[in-house]
């Protein structure tokens, strides 16, 4: 049987991020993500001895928790080498985690999860090495995200070249996440949705923004050939035209999904089990309880709808 490609380049999605951190990475989503991730952390009471940051782009994260006297320790898996400044560190891949089961209190991943292959496997594997009752908190890129810049290309290259080439990486939705937490073996899973626009003076400042997170095209499958002068120019009159707010600045939607699960523990809540209840839920609705088979035909009882 053959076996398809990657759907990602993590080798290429590693150069990008280098070259950007090289000349200066652009940190303000990230830096947004980090506060949100501290609000989230802080309505959790408890501490967290031993922390993982997983391929989280920058370290300043990572150091964030440290200062922030929930946690005692953090281990951070980079995708690149990087100065350690009192994190414990390691490069690694977060399809292929070099970390003992059952050792961390909480793990953290921003923006990261988007580019891996097999993102049931690295859920999995943070499940792995969770103690029993830890928290795991992360974000990736959402479905809706750069939808303005992917609208304008498309509609530029069938105009232009007759068809549309693979540009923009396809992003999780929001309904399969909470899905694949229960598939990874989290208890108590949470998915949720923020939605943050970023404005430009033109969508080449935008492009140069994607440059410098190194969120550039990492597609297996992606345009080999030199994207074309006129493609590019129509392109920025598109959006122009379609996303410009009254004063002219053009919008950028990035979408953050937010997941959330614990490692299984006894001390966890449970649903109860079926029959087991003891009031009647007719009872707390102050309704009438009907008795399967037996409604009359033809009359509606009070509560109920009917369709003609």
């Amino acid at each position: 049987m053959t076996i398809p490609p990657p759907l990602f380049d993590t080798g290429l999605a590693r150069r990008r991020l280098a070259r950007a951190t090289r000349v200066g990475y652009a940190d303000f989503l990230l830096s947004r993500l980090a506060d949100d991730l501290d609000d989230r952390l802080s309505a959790v009471l408890r501490a967290f001895p031993e922390a993982l940051d997983l391929g989280t782009p920058s370290a300043a994260p990572a150091r964030g928790l440290l200062r922030s006297g929930r946690v005692d320790a953090v281990t951070r898996v980079a995708p690149l080498a990087e100065a350690g400044d009192g994190l414990g560190l390691a490069v690694g891949d977060p399809e292929a985690l070099p970390l003992a089961a059952s050792r961390f209190d909480l793990a953290v991943s921003l923006l990261a999860l988007q580019h891996v292959n097999d993102l049931p496997g690295a859920l999995a594997q943070l499940r792995r090495v969770l103690k029993p009752d830890g928290l795991f908190i992360g974000c990736l890129l959402g479905g809706r995200t750069l939808t303005e810049l992917r609208q304008a290309f498309g509609q530029a290259e069938v105009e232009i070249e007759g068809g549309i080439s693979p540009r923009v990486a396809p992003f999780a939705e929001v309904r399969e996440m909470g899905s694949l937490l229960q598939r990874a073996g989290f208890a108590l899973p949470v998915t949720d949705v923020d939605t943050i626009t970023v404005r430009y003076a033109d969508p080449f400042a935008l492009m140069r923004d994607l440059r410098a997170m190194g969120l550039t095209n990492v597609l297996t499958e992606r345009r080999r050939t030199p994207l074309r002068r006129d493609t590019l120019m129509r392109m920025a009159a598109i959006y122009a035209e379609r996303f410009a707010d009254p004063d002219g600045r053009l919008r950028a939607t990035f979408e953050i999904l937010w997941l959330s699960g614990w490692a299984p523990h006894e001390s966890q809540q449970k649903p109860l089990k079926p029959g087991s209840a003891k009031s009647r839920l007719a009872d707390a609705l102050g309704v009438p309880e009907i008795t399967p088979g037996k409604i009359t035909p033809g009359k509606i009882t009070p509560g109920m709808t009917s369709d003609p």
